[in-house]
């Protein structure tokens, strides 16, 4: 009787062993999804020093509120619609139909929705720099939940739902380099369009004027915390506790020191100053460049991939000012330029399938795609805020800052205000007219 209860009992446990193994594997794999999420998290606050150090100190609050209400206000609006939209059944290939106001799900689902929330909050965030220093704060905002309602969740869809007819197709971005980070660009460049330069950006004869940034040491530190994030970033895009987070992670650190090395070496071989925000923004544009290509290059092409971006982040930030659009940041060539670049390596740099010439035309595609549907969309949407209520800052307010005129707090009360470099009198005949 002994003897059978015991056989009994082992093959009891012989057969629970596998399910017991899945429950770990399925742990393991939310604590990292878990912990990915809380590192991209972090990234916000990267943005918000870099952003804000790259402004003047009479913007510093405004910019920090800025990011600071993306995150909160994208969480509820992606939590209520852009996550069924993005992830929701996608029978067409444009968008999903359910999944809205998530209430009841399965672990792995809620797993998904908190670090898809963190990237919603990332792709909309990267137009505040863009458009910082004159941008009026309900109006940026009003413009921040229609990205995370409808234009970032939309394309999302066609790539990252298995139903999208970008997905069918076939088109790499592992982490985003499109989806999250050339969103985010576009949309920045039709605000920047809408709102035009800043106050004494250039002068009458259309020649531009530096604005330096208010503090330096916020650039740095905000950009180290961004690249620590960026492991979660794109470490946590396996979903799951892979070992394949290893190849990722390494791919990250070697594209974003490339960029940085890149943009130094682009101007020792230019005889120009080397700029710390412009090493800094090399740095982030490695980082971007290599989020769609980072599980399928190999460390010496992701090496690649990452200088390349920085020397198209560094010239392009050059051809929008000679264009006179005035990125405050640097936002749309870090996230748009060096995005459209990764893209394109992904295909071109797989691993299995090295230059593959149809790889290649659907990442164009993808990256075509996305420009149309985000710019056009944006376009619309700026102008109609700027006609209904006004996007722009009128231009006493932009002389005071905006954390006064904005939000009634001033970022740096210690400092005087009585000696500002544009006064009412040297504004008046560069006023903008609506």
């Amino acid at each position: 009787m002994t003897h059978t209860r015991l056989t009994g009992l082992l093959a009891l446990l012989a057969a629970s062993q596998p399910t017991l193994a899945d429950d770990a594997t399925a742990a393991m794999d939310m604590v990292w999804l878990v912990t990915a999420s809380a590192l991209v998290f972090l990234m916000q606050a990267g943005f918000a020093l870099l952003e804000s150090g790259m402004s003047r100190a009479k913007n510093a609050l405004n910019v920090v509120m800025k990011n600071y209400m993306d995150v909160c206000i994208g969480t509820l609006i992606f939590w209520a619609l852009g996550y069924g939209l993005m992830f929701g059944t996608n029978t067409t290939g444009l968008f999903g139909t359910d999944l809205f106001l998530l209430d009841e799900a399965d672990a792995s689902t809620y797993g998904s929705l908190l670090f898809q929330t963190m990237f919603a909050a990332t792709a909309v965030t990267i137009a505040s720099g863009a458009m910082a220093e004159r941008t009026r704060f309900e109006a940026y905002l009003v413009g921040a939940v229609f990205i995370t309602a409808a234009i970032y969740p939309v394309f999302g869809s066609w790539v990252w739902n298995s139903g999208g007819w970008l997905a069918e197709m076939g088109f790499i971005d592992f982490a985003g380099s499109t989806v999250v980070h050339s969103v985010g660009a576009w949309a920045a460049l039709a605000g920047i369009i809408i709102l035009g330069p800043r106050l004494g950006r250039y002068d009458k004869a259309g020649k531009p004027r530096e604005i330096r940034g208010h503090n330096l040491t916020l650039v740095a530190l905000g950009g180290f915390i961004l690249w620590f994030g960026w492991f979660g970033f794109n470490g946590g895009s396996t979903l799951a506790a892979s070992a394949d987070i290893g190849l990722i992670n390494l791919n990250t650190q070697l594209a974003a020191a490339a960029g940085a090395a890149a943009c130094m070496l682009l101007s020792l071989v230019g005889r120009r100053p080397i700029l710390l925000t412009e090493t800094v923004n090399g740095s982030l544009a490695g980082l971007v460049a290599i989020t769609a290509g980072c599980a399928s290059m190999t460390p010496m092409f992701a090496l690649l991939t990452g200088f390349i971006g920085g020397i198209v982040c560094t010239l392009g930030g050059r051809m929008l000012v000679n264009l006179h659009l005035d990125d405050v940041v640097g936002a749309v060539s870090v996230h748009g330029f060096a995005g459209a670049w990764g893209t394109l390596a992904a295909g071109m740099f797989y691993a299995e399938d090295m230059f593959n010439t149809q790889m290649i035309v659907v990442q164009l595609v993808g990256i075509l795609a996305c420009f149309i549907w985000t710019f056009s969309t944006a376009l619309i949407m700026y102008y109609l805020i700027d006609l209904t209520m006004g996007l722009r800052a009128s231009a006493l307010h932009e002389q005071r800052g905006l954390d006064l005129s904005e939000h009634a707090e001033i970022g740096y009360p210690e400092f005087p205000s009585g000696n500002t470099a544009y006064t009412a009198d040297r504004a008046g005949d560069l006023d903008y007219k609506r």
